[in-house]
C-alpha cells in the first residue's frame, strides 16, 4: 500500500516502496482548484497509485498530469490516467509532446516550452527545460514560484526506504546511489555529465528552491540552491567531466 505523506500544503507525496530493489517511486499530488499530479507511475503500480490519489481527490477531477521524462516510472500509466480523469490533460516537454506523446498518448499532450506555466488556482507551476538532465532529451522540471517547490524527477535520487521529508546532507545520499548504481553492470551511466550540466544545474540554483521533491528518496527541504550546486560538483566526480566542446580536435588524417 502506497505511504501518503502531506509534505507542504496541499502538496502530497505518494509513495510506493519496492523492497527488491530498494527504491522508492514518488508520485505527487497537487490539490487545489485543477489538480495537478506529478509522475503517473508504472502500469501495474496504477491500482495503488490510484487508489491513493482517491484518498485526498476524486482522480476523476484531474487536470493536469505531468512529468519530467519519458520512461516507465514518470508516465507509464498515463493512459490509464487519462481513462478515468476526462478533463486531465498531459503536460511534457515539446520534445517529449513531437516524439513520443503524439503517438504513445490518448489524448493530445500540451507541449511546454521554456516558462510556459501550469496554473491550478493557487499554484503556478513553471516549466523548466532540462534536456539530457536527469536524462533524457525531452527532460523538465517544474517549478512552484510562490512555495519554492521544486518537482526534480530523478535528481537527488536516493536508495533506500526514507523518511517522507528531511534537512540531512541530501547530495551525500545521492552520491551514494550514484556509486552504487555505477557498480551495477547495467544501471551504470545513467546520468549523463555533459558540458551543459553545470550550467543547467545552476539554472535551477538560480530560482533559489525551498523544497527539492524527488523521485526516489526524500523530498530535501532547505537550501535547495546550495544542494544543487553541491549536487553538479558531484555529479562532475562520479560521471567524469567531457572535453569541452571547443577544444582542439585532432587532425584527420587526409585533411587540411
Amino acid at each position: 500500500m502506497a505511504r501518503i505523506d502531506e509534505i507542504a500544503p496541499d502538496v502530497y507525496r505518494i509513495s510506493s516502496y519496492v523492497p527488491q530493489i530498494n527504491l522508492q517511486f514518488n508520485h505527487f499530488l497537487i490539490k487545489d482548484d485543477d489538480p495537478l499530479l506529478f509522475h503517473t507511475g508504472m502500469r501495474r503500480m496504477f491500482p495503488e497509485i490510484r487508489d491513493a490519489v482517491a484518498k485526498l481527490i476524486d482522480p476523476a477531477s484531474l487536470r493536469w498530469i505531468s512529468w519530467s521524462h519519458f520512461e516507465v516510472d514518470e508516465c507509464g500509466s498515463l493512459n490509464d490516467w487519462l481513462a478515468i480523469a476526462p478533463r486531465a490533460e498531459p503536460a511534457c516537454s515539446q520534445v517529449g509532446a513531437l516524439v513520443n506523446l503524439q503517438d504513445f498518448s490518448a489524448r493530445p499532450p500540451r507541449g511546454l516550452s521554456k516558462d510556459d506555466v501550469l496554473e491550478t488556482g493557487r499554484n503556478r507551476f513553471r516549466y523548466i527545460p532540462t534536456p539530457h538532465l536527469p536524462h533524457g532529451w525531452d527532460a523538465g522540471v517544474l517549478f512552484e514560484e510562490r512555495s519554492g517547490l521544486l518537482l526534480c524527477s530523478d535528481l537527488f535520487h536516493q536508495v533506500g526506504d526514507r523518511e517522507p521529508i528531511t534537512t540531512d546532507d541530501v547530495v551525500e545520499r545521492w552520491g551514494a546511489a550514484v556509486a552504487e548504481y555505477q557498480a551495477h553492470p547495467v544501471l551504470m551511466d545513467y546520468m549523463p555529465y555533459t558540458p551543459a550540466t553545470r550550467s543547467k544545474l545552476e539554472q535551477l540554483a538560480a530560482l533559489n528552491p525551498k523544497m527539492l521533491a524527488a523521485m526516489h528518496g526524500s523530498t530535501f527541504v532547505g537550501d535547495g540552491a546550495a544542494a544543487l550546486r553541491a549536487g553538479a560538483d558531484m555529479m562532475e566526480r562520479e560521471f567524469g567531466c567531457y572535453d569541452r566542446v571547443d577544444a582542439q580536435q585532432p587532425a584527420v588524417a587526409g585533411s587540411r
